[in-house]
């Protein structure tokens, strides 16, 4: 056991306790928790230019606030943030904006969301909770170090123009004050990381990190294949690692930032190098055997790799996460399914005809898009995300990850959405063995000829993987129509080298996105990922 990472562990959990007790108190009453939710923050933000915009200080009720304020996209909400990013004040919110957070969507156009010191609490407010009932359910995970995934960093190139700064120093700072330092206290990776921007050094630089940790008992990333990309370059660079470990420090930290460089001073480990090297690059688990638990994004098309993830980490359990947003809280991992996070923000969910509900109104088994106020300023904002309802904890409902709603392709009429993309995906692959580490689809033009999709897919595809998908994918009627008629050709499957999923990262990155906003999609409406992944296989030969 590490004692000083269990003492931080051990501080944080109690400075959690009040939010997890609040939470398990309003899951049994979700709607008046959510009610006075909404109150407390039209009351706050009654004096703000967009409260008084939409009279905010003559709303009383749920109702009211949903007759008299409109249901906005981030285009509704670009000027208004424009306006805070000038300078001016009480905008959008009453409480200064401290920071903006840069996201993109799978398009990669970029939205600056306002982040404030509420905004904060109200992440907290689902944080605590989800940390407290992980360490009832599995404490080993707290006794000792943890891996939390960081992104590289990448320049806001209009960060100067802004009045309010852009972007993080580093994801710990979601958590703000105290909490903040107690986690870096306890992470196996500091946080200076972030400031290396090239790809594989900063896998590099991380894989160091976390093989001088032997005592590595919690592991947290967003998508299961990032975990599994780290663990597949260990043999390509093992010698170089084990040498660093050995002799303490790290070659080439000259040319690394002066913080970087002393966050990775260590002194030698002879001991821990000669362990590595009896034990091999193959078994994770083995070269942390104190490893006990994973958390990553495991719905969606993130299902399959999480399968894949756990069967390669015996011994180490592993855990969905809920459904997180750069804007919100949305879902937490709590008793063994993903509540809504009704302490943190104010929730509508539309239905598929148009109706809107409140979270004690949904219906199990219904699929619903999510709509979120939060104290960061977004009234009614449509989060673009797909949920069914799974269950139930207490009154409150379990929530599923489906899909982005904004993810739907229509080039023909045809309009598929990436949820129905993923359960044809994995249809597909269950008629005819698989799956593949990373697939994707897209649209493309054959020329001459009508478009089509391609699927992107590491390694070579099943034979008659591409018919199989076709069949699955005609269970769209518009689709279905769409290839009768001839407008559009049969799919097409586009083999891709190993570690696809790292050059699509790598891709996204190249585009301005930042590592911890990319997610991984079954479909794309962009038009150009063969050109994309042609160019870095192109790269790639010309540096072997």
């Amino acid at each position: 056991m590490k004692p000083l990472a269990a003492l931080a562990n051990g501080a944080w959990l109690a400075a959690s306790l009040p939010a997890w007790q609040r939470f398990r108190h309003a899951l049994a009453n979700p709607a008046e928790t959510q009610r006075r939710h909404l109150l407390r923050l039209l009351r706050a933000n009654a004096a703000t230019a967009y409260g008084r915009a939409w009279r905010f200080d003559e709303i009383g009720s749920d109702e009211q606030f949903r007759e008299r304020v409109p249901l906005v996209d981030y285009d509704d909400l670009a000027p208004w943030i424009a306006r805070i990013k000038h300078g001016e004040r009480g905008v959008l919110t009453h409480g200064p904006v401290t920071r903006f957070v840069p996201t993109s969507g799978s398009s990669g156009a970029r939205k600056l969301i306002p982040f404030t010191a509420v905004l904060q609490r109200e992440f907290n407010a689902a944080i605590g909770p989800w940390m407290v009932d992980l360490a009832r359910t599995n404490p080993a995970c707290f006794r000792g170090p943890s891996y939390w995934s960081i992104s590289p960093a990448i320049p806001a190139d209009d960060a100067t123009a802004s009045a309010v700064p852009i972007g993080f120093d580093d994801d710990s700072a979601y958590l703000g004050g105290v909490r903040r330092r107690l986690v870096e206290a306890a992470m196996a990776v500091p946080a200076a990381l972030r400031l290396v921007t090239e790809f594989e050094e900063f896998r590099y630089l991380t894989l160091l990190c976390l093989l001088r940790t032997r005592e590595l008992r919690l592991v947290s990333v967003w998508h299961p294949s990032f975990l599994m990309l780290m663990l597949d370059a260990l043999p390509a660079c093992w010698d170089a690692l084990l040498q660093d470990i050995e002799r303490g420090g790290c070659r080439g930290a000259g040319s690394l930032p002066p913080e970087v460089r002393r966050a990775l001073a260590a002194p030698p480990q002879p001991q821990r190098a000669a362990e590595l090297r009896r034990l091999g690059p193959v078994a994770p688990t083995a070269l942390w055997p104190a490893w006990r638990f994973v958390s990553c994004w495991g719905d969606g098309q993130a299902a399959l790799a999480l399968t894949e993830l756990q069967a390669r980490l015996p011994g180490v359990r592993g855990q969905a996460k809920g459904l997180l947003a750069t804007e919100a809280f949305v879902t937490i991992p709590f008793q063994q399914r993903h509540p809504l996070a009704v302490t943190s923000h104010f929730f509508e969910f539309e239905d598929a005809t148009g109706k809107l509900h409140l979270a004690h109104d949904l219906q199990a088994g219904e699929t619903y898009s999510v709509i979120v106020t939060t104290a960061g300023g977004l009234w009614r904002y449509r989060l673009g995300d797909l949920v069914e309802v799974d269950g139930w904890v207490a009154a409150t409902p379990s929530l599923r990850f489906l899909g982005r709603g904004a993810g739907v392709s229509d080039l023909c009429g045809e309009k598929l959405s990436e949820s129905f993309v993923t359960t044809a995906l994995q249809e597909a692959w269950s008629a005819v063995g698989g799956p593949s580490r990373f697939s994707m689809l897209a649209p493309e033009q054959t020329s001459p000829g009508p478009w089509r999709y391609a699927l992107f897919i590491e390694g070579p595809a099943p034979t008659g993987f591409d018919e199989a998908l076709d069949r699955s994918l005609r269970k769209n009627p518009h689709y279905a129509l769409c290839r009768d008629l001839g407008q559009l050709g049969l799919l097409c499957c586009v083999n891709l080298r190993a570690q696809a999923y790292g050059t699509f990262c790598q891709i996204l990155v190249s585009d301005g996105m930042r590592m911890g906003d990319i997610k991984p999609v079954a479909l794309s409406t962009r038009l150009d990922w063969r050109e994309r992944f042609e160019a870095r296989s192109a790269v790639a030969e010309a540096l072997q």
